[in-house]
């Protein structure tokens, strides 16, 4: 085991990410930051650094506990990662949005109108 480790090949590591490619993109396009900063593909994580993740959409936390540079069990890839990743809010909280079924077409002058007393306009 290394004392630091690429920071695309530990997520795909860690099982973040399921290929290191798709690691590599998420770095090039700016979703991962090591303490704070945004970091490219070959920056080096150690123990105890903070890595935030952003995965469709949303902000994951992790702590490097281990370095691993190849795909392990899943028991050692969890020993490897501490997330800190605060719980999502009650869906109670967050706000409803409607979603039309794909293929349906456009929305009717009815279905306009009710769109838009929903949004209140």
């Amino acid at each position: 085991m290394t004392t630091t480790a690429r920071v695309d090949a530990w997520l795909w590591a860690v099982r973040v990410y399921k290929t290191r490619s798709a690691a590599t993109t998420a770095c090039r396009a700016g979703h991962v930051r090591v303490n704070g900063e945004k970091a490219k593909a070959a920056q080096t994580v150690k123990p105890g650094d903070e890595v935030r993740v952003r995965i469709s959409g949303f902000d994951r936390t992790l702590v490097v506990r281990q370095t691993i540079v190849k795909r392990v069990g899943a028991n050692v890839a969890a020993e490897a990662v501490e997330d800190r990743t605060p719980p999502p809010p009650p869906r109670e909280l967050t706000a409803f949005v409607p979603v039309r079924d794909r293929g349906a077409g456009r929305p009717t002058k009815r279905e306009r109108r009710d769109i838009e007393k929903l949004r209140g306009r």
